[in-house]
């Protein structure tokens, strides 16, 4: 044995070490990093769904961020959120007297069903799912023993996360929970003010109400400083450690009851930094403690830690990301409001699917639901349609891999000729690309040319993603026998769901496909080329 053979078997024996050791004991962070890797179930699942559904899904109109809304008569750039104090004054009443308390008494839920849900999801192809824990607004959807405002004690009367753990493990999907309630110390803001103008002028809203205020109405017993927090001239470097502290126990809590598979958070960078730390610390000890390995997910917009999944809000990299990253989109504004305009349909969805697996990344669609836990009847055929794509192309998407670049043709929705993008400043276009999160295709995105391609690679086989097909020939300069990456001679190409040979013509500087009018969907046709790698 030579000496590197013999290093290399000494690190071994030491990682194996410190993970049999890890079984007995917690690891430390540190300790963590030695250790971790990301498993197979996550970084071979390339599309999961989420249900973010809470509270603020109750009120028909006023935008996802309705809690915060609710207290603001001009919501300024917030546009989306335009109607949520009009709606709440005319259907609840002023929020001085009836604040976002009273409407998560009037959520209850009452349709749904997991079960049915989740059979559903996993026939379109989820491979993993994700349901909403918190959102900025701090109610948990679960029995939380360190907070009283809870989906158990208020609202649905039920542990929704726990209904939901227990479905997908019936359906046999990893369950992953989502995080959104560090920003609450600011968020709440609007709910210690007042009206500026009307007859309310100055009358303070329901942020400054005391428990004892609630003796003889439905939240008896119930603080409204625990849901909204303390009135900011009363907020102490003191308090706002216990806020921190109570946001660690709640966390630990649902990542170690709930037995959960992955972990998102939401807002920039660590979530109140060392209290973050430390439920991502439980959440990857949990699964040493029982699996033996690293088998759970942590993700959000942390840049800085490399055991952290990278999360791209409404968009998609710009490049291939060796390491595991997400795309996280929705139909509308995250929670189904009817005055929300569709932001996806079903083109856009499998086109930033398509996009997004050929750089490495998973796409996370959010399944809105209505109020009482059903899918919308506008939303359901969009669905149906993306999971009928999903099931003819899953050759090429799950336990896919990124190729040496992701797409062919680039920049065709720019509506520029080739001539014209030869002559274009590169370097202006990757600055302008340089934007990741919200750079999704939307409804509302230029159409892409019809042949600008998507790679992705399984096996032996490279899959060509022709994003806007139709019939006629299309040229991949890419898969030229001369070209910059090493093409081997093509042996053969077949349509994906069709199996159905594919005329083509390999020149030393372009592939020629013929593409036939009668495709297996309307949407992205996948070809699936053998001999090229």
């Amino acid at each position: 044995m030579n000496y590197s053979k013999k290093l290399i078997g000494i690190v071994a024996l030491a990682l194996i070490s410190l993970t049999v050791n890890a079984q007995q004991r917690e690891l430390s962070w540190e300790e963590l990093r030695e250790v971790h890797t990301f498993p197979e179930w996550y970084t071979q699942a390339r599309f999961g769904i989420w249900t973010h559904w809470g509270a603020q899904t109750q009120p028909r109109l006023g935008g996802g961020w309705y809690a915060r809304n609710m207290y603001m008569q001009d919501v300024g750039r917030e546009q989306f959120g335009r109607n949520a104090y009009s709606y709440h004054l005319e259907n609840y009443g002023h929020p001085s007297e009836i604040g976002y308390k009273d409407v998560i008494h009037s959520w209850k839920g009452e349709n749904l069903d997991t079960d049915s849900l989740m059979a559903y999801f996993k026939s379109l192809g989820a491979q993993f799912f994700m349901a909403l824990a918190n959102h900025h607004d701090r109610f948990d959807n679960f029995e939380s023993t360190h907070f009283a405002w809870n989906s158990v004690n208020i609202g649905p009367k039920r542990d929704i996360i726990g209904e939901f753990e227990k479905s997908a493990r019936k359906y046999g999907l990893p369950f992953g929970v989502s995080s959104h309630d560090d920003r609450f110390l600011h968020w709440w803001l609007p709910a210690f003010g007042a009206d500026t103008v009307g007859p309310y002028k100055g009358i303070p809203y329901d942020g400054h109400m005391t428990k004892e205020d609630g003796i003889g109405k439905w939240w008896e017993g119930l603080d409204p400083a625990e849901l909204y927090g303390l009135p900011p001239d009363k907020r102490t470097p003191e308090w706002i450690e216990e806020v921190k502290h109570n946001y660690m126990l709640r966390h630990i809590e649902l990542v170690t009851k709930y037995d959960v598979d992955m972990l998102w958070v939401d807002g920039i960078g660590m979530p109140y930094d060392e209290y973050g730390r430390e439920v991502f610390r439980r959440l990857f000890n949990n699964a040493l403690a029982r699996d033996g390995k690293i088998t759970t997910v942590g993700v959000g917009k942390i840049d800085d830690e490399p055991m952290i999944v990278k999360d791209v809000e409404s968009g998609a990299a710009n490049e291939i990301i060796p390491e595991p990253w997400q795309s996280i989109i929705t139909f509308t504004h995250w929670f189904y409001k009817e005055d929300d305009e569709l932001t996806h349909n079903a083109r856009t969805v499998i086109e930033m699917m398509s996009d997004v697996i050929s750089k490495n990344g998973n796409l996370i669609l959010n399944v809105e639901l209505l109020p009482d836990g059903t899918i919308p009847p506008d939303h359901k055929p969009i669905l149906d349609e993306i999971g009928e794509w999903i099931n003819i192309n899953a050759e090429a998407i799950f336990a896919s891999n990124a190729w040496k670049i992701y797409g062919d043709n680039l920049h065709s929705h720019l509506g520029l000729s080739k001539r014209e993008l030869r002559n274009v400043d590169i370097e202006a276009l990757q600055q302008l690309d340089q934007s990741e999160h919200y750079n999704q295709r939307t409804v509302n995105s230029p159409p892409f040319g019809h042949d600008e391609v998507r790679f992705t690679v399984k096996g032996d086989d490279l899959f060509v993603f022709i994003l806007n097909p139709v019939k006629g020939n299309i040229n991949l300069p890419s898969l030229g026998l001369r070209s910059d990456f090493d093409v081997n001679k093509i042996s053969s190409v077949t349509m994906v769901g069709a199996d159905e040979k594919i005329r083509f013509r390999q020149r030393n500087n372009h592939l020629t496909l013929t593409i036939p009018e009668d495709r297996p969907t309307n949407y992205a046709l996948v070809l699936k080329v053998e001999g090229a790698l």
